[in-house]
């Protein structure tokens, strides 16, 4: 089975991210469990944290449906010290808020290095900075997400998520998340059987599907191998429809939560409905 959602909308408190879900159809979803743009949030209150709860397990939602986000502004790569401990600090805060919420993932980028340290330094620091965080929560599972590589971005080939995987302490708490329009872009192709079948080879051989936790579904505005990060929606971008198909017809991809960022939240529950389409086709 396929759990199938958005990023949907949190405002007015983490509770309302799951009525928003249900709202466009969706059986899966992910979040942000505070603002992304600010890097201090007050603590969840026992009052959101309950009804979020009580909202899940109502409208029959597991922890296995949901992809929590992170801050757009943390960068466990950065080469400045300071910046990097901010970073860390931020994650774990968010890490633990995953905790209290009783979900299970979070999802983030891996890093930049700003071009002021090597790729293989950046990745260093972005796993030791895992490792940290690691130790400092309980269950939480960080899933990296494939990058575009636009300007300094690590994680756009499948080659820097295994190197930070290979130096994860504890295995069982690292995975993965493919964003669609990411690895088109970073030149990962996905539009023929033939290419996908080959992307996802290379992935399997490179990283190992046990890894992957998680994808978000975006066609893309920017042509195959531009290292630029543009979504569209499905099939009006460069990837066109039949690589969809694919996915949802990929029995390695069952039971992880497939998330759409596409661009015209209206449509969402078209999208959905049309991901379901094509599920038993």
């Amino acid at each position: 089975m396929k759990f199938v959602g958005a990023h949907v909308s949190a405002s007015g408190g983490v509770e309302n991210a799951v009525k928003n879900a249900v709202e466009i159809g969706a059986n899966g979803f992910a979040l942000f469990t505070k603002n992304q743009r600010q890097w201090k949030a007050k603590p969840l209150s026992e009052k959101n944290i309950s009804k979020f709860k009580e909202f899940m397990q109502e409208h029959g939602f597991t922890k296995d449906m949901v992809l929590p986000h992170d801050s757009y502004l943390i960068n466990l790569g950065h080469p400045e010290i300071e910046k990097r401990e901010k970073s860390l600090e931020s994650f774990i805060d968010e890490a633990k808020r995953v905790e209290t919420l009783e979900l299970k993932y979070l999802n983030f980028h891996p890093g930049s290095h700003l071009k002021k340290i090597s790729e293989e330094e950046c990745l260093d620091l972005i796993s030791e900075s895992v490792n940290k965080a690691i130790k400092e929560t309980e269950s939480c599972v960080f899933v990296l997400e494939t990058t575009a590589g636009q300007g300094s971005n690590l994680g756009y080939k499948f080659e820097h998520l295994a190197y930070i995987i290979d130096k994860i302490e504890d295995k069982s708490r690292i995975g993965v998340c493919i964003d669609t329009a990411h690895i088109f872009a970073a030149g990962y192709d996905l539009r023929t059987k033939e290419a996908y079948e080959e992307t996802m080879k290379k992935f399997d051989k490179t990283i190992g599907f046990k890894y992957l936790k998680g994808m978000h579904i975006n066609d893309s505005k920017a042509k195959f191998a531009s290292r630029v990060d543009r979504h569209h929606s499905l099939g009006k971008g460069e990837i066109g429809l039949e690589a969809f198909k694919f996915i949802m017809q990929d029995k390695r991809i069952d039971n992880i939560p497939l998330i759409l960022e596409t661009i015209e939240p209206q449509i969402w529950p078209d999208e959905i409905k049309l991901l379901k389409s094509f599920e038993n086709v």
